[in-house]
């Protein structure tokens, strides 16, 4: 076998491969007599078969079989051979010539190929010593606690039918039709709808106008749908709701005690306040670690510049780009709302691919010198969080994972990378400040997501809405015409 690099151009390469008609004809003859004994052919007994008639029946069908095991194992042998790895799977080109194959199928012709591959550049791993992180801690007190039980009490506190008008706290039982321009829209009616006034659930000016109905009250009231509501067809117009209130209740007192710890499924006040301060604790924790993890990735960034292989960017920047475009469809946006053009997202977004193959290749050559392993339990714990998130597809989804090629690296590659970042942070200097909850949330002005940044400061309210603790218990917020909420589109 002759192997003839054809290419060598920053990462690119090319090889030539060729393997004589002789070898591969030699190759054939060993095939052939491996299963002489074993094929049973009309007219000779058994093992006496003369191997010019077995090659004359089973030659081609072999060497297609030795064919194909080359093209499957050659490569990778003589990438090893060559001390080089691909960043993706090599591209193999042969002859599409029928007369030309046909000959190499006879062992008439030589057996060329090309391999073309990208390599992954070498990685000379640099100090990380001077490296300096600061990690934001945020001090829960008491009164953070109660705050978040109060919120999830809600779910658990009673009503009582009253008299009278209602009031901000009250519940209302409303059935209500929403029309623009006189027209009902989809999503726009429901029956028996619960809202507590004061909650904001519904879109602004709603509830207001509900303060004060009775039960048996017929009322049509007119709000404006905000400018950036989801639903482009509702966005920025006034519609009407034509309400029918069929009850009125007051909220009972909510009191932070045993009852209450017992009414969530608990056997104690105190139980309660140690599962809501870890909830807390969590939340903040989280937060914290990404942002560690962003200061961490940031210096790596500068220490470490290299010739990153483009396939791989190809790959990485047409992941992001699918999202970004799903994203701004199912918000009904355009660039230009986003404060930018397609042509600069694009640039953008192209460096962003760059940055998270460069600081993935690092990370990856760091812990492959660092011994860092990902263990079978690992990677079972993260299988079974996946089948968690889809209840009654745990059997579709464990075969996804067991039968298609990648999906297993795909659980290991997020585990592999935060046992990355643990490593180092071993190795750098971290210095712990304490903030307050208001500073620990504030948008990261290095936010990754270009066409995200017109909108930092909104998603920083929401960011330090969503601290104050709506966990499980507590209800999401909605609007009339049931839309799906802003913030469950992926970032």
């Amino acid at each position: 076998m002759q192997v003839i690099e054809t290419l060598a151009q920053g990462l690119k390469r090319e090889l030539k491969v060729v393997i004589p008609a002789t070898e591969m004809e030699a190759r054939m003859n060993e095939r052939l007599a491996e299963v002489k004994d074993r094929v049973r052919i009309n007219g000779f007994r058994p093992g006496k078969v003369p191997v010019a008639h077995l090659k004359k029946v089973y030659g081609k069908s072999i060497m297609a079989d030795l064919v194909n095991e080359i093209v499957r194992e050659k490569p990778t042998e003589i990438l090893t051979s060559r001390g080089e790895k691909s960043a993706t799977q090599p591209e193999i080109a042969m002859t599409e010539d029928e007369s030309e194959a046909d000959k190499i199928l006879k062992a008439e012709a030589d057996f060329e190929f090309t391999v073309a591959y990208e390599i992954i550049p070498a990685i000379e791993l640099k100090d990380v010593s001077g490296i300096k992180v600061t990690r934001e801690v945020v001090d829960i007190g008491d009164e953070e606690v109660n705050e978040q039980i109060l919120r999830i009490a809600e779910s658990a506190r009673t009503y009582e039918s009253k008299k009278g008008k209602a009031e901000n706290g009250d519940r209302v039982t409303i059935d209500y039709l929403g029309k623009v321009d006189g027209v009902a829209f989809d999503g726009g009616k429901d029956e028996d709808a619960e809202l507590v006034l004061g909650s904001n659930r519904f879109i602004p000016g709603f509830e207001e106008q509900l303060v004060g109905v009775k039960a048996g009250d017929e009322k049509t009231i007119t709000v404006t749908f905000p400018a950036d509501y989801p639903a482009a067809n509702l966005a920025g117009k006034e519609a009407t709701f034509d309400i029918t209130v069929k009850d009125v209740a007051a909220a009972a007192a909510i009191e932070i005690n045993d009852e209450l710890a017992t009414k969530l499924g608990l056997e104690s006040v105190d139980k309660l306040k140690e599962i809501v301060r870890g909830q807390i604790e969590s939340q903040y924790g989280s937060v914290t670690r990404q942002k560690v993890k962003r200061q961490l990735l940031d210096q790596l960034d500068e220490l470490y510049k290299f010739e990153t292989p483009e396939r791989l960017v190809d790959a990485e920047f047409n992941n992001i780009w699918r999202q970004i475009n799903t994203d701004l469809e199912q918000a009904g946006k355009t660039f230009a709302d986003e404060e930018t053009t397609e042509e600069e997202a694009r640039a953008e977004y192209r460096k962003l691919a760059e940055r998270r193959v460069r600081l993935g290749l690092v990370l990856s050559e760091i812990g492959e010198k660092a011994g860092v392993q990902v263990s079978d339990e690992e990677m079972q714990r993260s299988l079974f969080e996946q089948l968690r998130q889809f209840p009654g597809q745990e059997k579709q989804i464990f075969d996804y994972f067991k039968n298609t090629p990648g999906a297993a690296a795909s659980l290991r590659a997020p585990l592999f990378e935060e046992k990355v970042v643990d490593h180092l942070l071993t190795e750098v200097a971290v210095t712990d400040k304490t903030v307050s909850k208001d500073e620990l949330m504030a948008e990261d002005e290095t936010d990754e997501k270009p066409v995200k940044k017109a909108a930092a400061k909104k998603k920083a309210a929401a960011k330090a809405e969503a601290a104050e603790g709506e966990e499980a218990a507590a209800p999401k917020k909605k609007a009339p015409a049931k839309k799906k909420a802003a913030d469950d589109s992926a970032e």
